[in-house]
């Protein structure tokens, strides 16, 4: 399979990437990645997931982390807390910084993201073809309790960070993704691709809204290419984050079988849990869903490679029975 496509939103989906990239070395691999997590900041233009992938896969990430870059300093933070300016909660770093200048300047100049994002990736040279699910502007927020009594509506990010998503979330809203577009490339790329992937994102403020820009899905559903996903999901928790409270927000049980429904058989053709979720693998397959159970905690390298390598041979399965 020399073109894979694969969704991918940050943490989890970049160092899937890191062991696909390793996994088949030979193959032109175009990452979708999510930009509803995207925020304006000091007057920056700020991407998370798809910085998080290009760093990750460029050798520049905080490996601890999984997020930032590596040999960090805060000193613009710090000065600008000093003014009492906001919002601290947001850890961006000084070499961090520099990105967001770049990028915030070139779109002030009239350069669409995915060229921003083009130009940006020279310099880290991730070894996969990077575009943003759009061009157009799309933010996630997330509907909760007010405090008084009522709903309001706030980013994701405050959600996410700022809360820790420990207040209910009785909403996901993808704001702008109705009246967006695929950014050039992203239909073209699946197309013409051999295999779809799904990495263990978030289903929901991840690939989820990469799902929800008009023509997204069913250009995947209609491409005649096997789809495979990988579950976030083990044992009933979410490997990494609180994807299970925002699971709870679309009424979707945290397990492997029950996000695999989320997505649905007309959009996955197959799908991996991990070997505690064996048990799974026979309700998901009653669902028109192919399923194998394999390790799936990225412990390291190697053991991502072999999840990599385990998707691609499902999808092997899935074109050739």
């Amino acid at each position: 399979m020399r073109r894979i496509v694969a969704l991918s939103g940050g943490i989890g989906g970049a160092r899937f990437l890191r062991g696909l990239r390793r996994a088949a070395p030979e193959a032109d691999i175009t990452v979708i990645g999510n930009t509803g997590d995207d925020i304006h900041l000091f007057g920056l233009k700020v991407c998370p997931d798809l910085d998080t992938v290009m760093y990750t896969l460029g050798g520049g990430i905080h490996e601890e982390q999984g997020w930032g870059r590596a040999g960090e300093t805060f000193a613009v933070k710090e000065e600008l807390a000093a003014y009492g300016v906001g919002p601290e909660w947001f850890g961006l770093g000084d070499r961090d910084f520099a990105t967001h200048i770049v990028r915030t300047q070139m779109l002030a100049a009239g350069y669409p993201l995915s060229a921003v994002t083009e130009a940006l990736c020279r310099r880290w040279e991730p070894g996969v073809r990077l575009l943003p699910m759009t061009d157009d502007r799309v933010e996630t927020h997330v509907l909760t309790d007010d405090g008084d009594g009522g709903r309001k509506a706030i980013h994701f990010q405050e959600y996410w960070v700022r809360l820790r998503a420990e207040v209910p979330a009785h909403a996901i809203v993808p704001v702008g993704a109705e009246q967006a577009k695929p950014a050039p490339g992203v239909l073209e790329a699946i197309g013409a691709a051999d295999v779809v992937l799904f990495p263990p994102s978030n289903p929901v403020v991840s690939i989820g809204t990469i799902l929800a820009v008009p023509g997204m899905r069913e250009a995947i559903a209609d491409a005649g290419v096997p789809v495979v996903g990988l579950s976030p999901v083990i044992g009933g928790a979410p490997v990494r984050g609180m994807a299970d409270k925002v699971l709870a927000a679309v009424g979707v049980e945290p397990t492997a079988a029950a996000v695999a429904r989320h997505y649905g058989s007309g959009l996955l053709d197959g799908w991996l849990v991990d070997t505690v979720d064996a048990d799974a693998v026979g309700a998901v397959e009653e669902d028109g869903i192919r399923c194998r159970a394999v390790p799936l905690l990225m412990t390291d390298l190697d053991a991502t490679t072999e999840m990599a390598r385990a998707a691609l041979a499902l999808a092997g399965e899935v074109v050739n029975p």
